[in-house]
């Protein structure tokens, strides 16, 4: 057996359960709810916004299986990396079967009683768990959510007070899940390695056998949505995120040309976005991009996030096969294990962390 290998990156304050709150059916919200630090959240969609691009995951698949020429499915998964840092994914090849029974597990854990799902908290200086996500200081203003994180991979990382503790028909359908959706992640990452003109061994080499986490989000009904988030504008720090959407209840947001634009899930599509990691490993060809979640007064709204990453022990920086005459490289190199560290240990807004890994000239 694998020896386990507990690692906490960071940590999160212990802060009120949002769910909790939303079932007092409140007629304000408390003050560190109300987010004047955030630009107002768009109620209403302006039906002129463009929408983010579709990618065709079979379509890429069967090109590489042809040895076809540089296609234009590969030409759109650039496009739309480099342009939007997000994505759509179609026809991904995982059964409906896997993705319904994670949407039922993930909806039935939070329909739990307090004290069961307590069961998982976070420790301090813990993010995993159950509780929030990047909560600094006790003056620091909220998001209205609740989440559960769990490290997925390596086995060595997972955590036994998380996993031993989680109902046993969840945690089944999380790793059935994860395995399923490691497979996808690495083909999307293969892709983006071609896009760029990257050695494709050199990004596999990375992100194989990665730390890999899973979080789960609950967004409760909120009676002032005009002046709440349910997340605060950010890009991820990961490599590569994949979202699936548990309901029908739609709040991402992807601010694209100076616009913040809402994402509407196609069914059976996962959303993907490009994180920091990437951009530095692209060395700035592929964008991170700033997107939030907003809430509503009537219904809540769950989301399952996988985030796929290198080794802890992995160093990144520019891909060296991008790196030559004529092409220096923008970022600093860092150990995944320290970028992470110092992601947590401090305040970010929007792209402030990426930024912070350029070489100043």
């Amino acid at each position: 057996m694998e020896e386990s290998v507990q690692v906490a990156l960071g940590g999160s304050l212990t802060v009120p359960n949002v769910q909790e709150l939303a079932k007092q059916r409140l007629d304000q919200i408390p003050p560190r709810y109300i987010r004047t630090d955030q630009e107002p959240p768009l109620i209403s969609a302006d039906p002129s916004l463009p929408t983010i691009p579709v990618i065709d995951l079979q379509n890429l698949l069967n090109i590489r299986e042809t040895r076809g020429s540089f296609s234009t499915e590969l030409e759109r998964l650039r496009s739309a990396c480099v342009n939007w840092g997000f994505f759509q994914l179609i026809n991904h090849g995982i059964s409906s079967v896997v993705i319904e029974k994670m949407k039922q597990e993930v909806g039935d854990f939070f329909e739990l009683p307090l004290e069961e799902k307590q069961r998982v908290s976070q420790h301090p200086n813990d993010a995993e768990g159950y509780g929030h996500t990047h909560i600094t200081s006790h003056e620091q203003k909220l998001n209205w959510a609740d989440m559960l994180f769990v490290t997925t991979n390596p086995t060595s990382a997972k955590k036994p007070r998380i996993y031993d503790n989680l109902p046993d028909s969840l945690r089944e359908a999380m790793e059935v899940y994860a395995a399923e959706l490691r497979a996808v992640a690495m083909t999307i990452l293969e892709g983006l390695a071609e896009g760029l003109g990257m050695t494709v061994g050199e990004m596999r080499e990375l992100f194989e056998d990665g730390y890999e986490g899973l979080r789960m989000n609950y967004y409760p009904p909120c009676p002032r949505p005009e002046v709440a988030i349910g997340s605060h504008a950010h890009s991820d720090t990961t490599g590569l995120t994949i979202l699936l959407q548990v309901n029908q209840t739609n709040g991402l947001q992807v601010r694209h040309e100076g616009k913040w634009v809402p994402v509407k899930p196609l069914p059976d599509a996962f959303i993907v976005n490009i994180g920091d990691m990437l951009e530095i490993i692209s060395n700035g060809e592929y964008h991170s991009v700033e997107h939030r979640a907003t809430v509503n007064m009537d219904d809540h709204r769950i989301t399952v996030a996988s985030f796929f990453n290198p080794k802890l022990a992995a160093e990144i920086g520019p891909a060296r096969s991008l790196i030559g005459p004529g092409k220096v490289p923008l970022f600093e190199r860092i150990t995944v294990e320290e970028l992470f560290r110092d992601f947590f240990a401090r305040l970010i807004k929007g792209k402030s962390f990426v930024e912070s890994m350029r070489i100043k000239v």
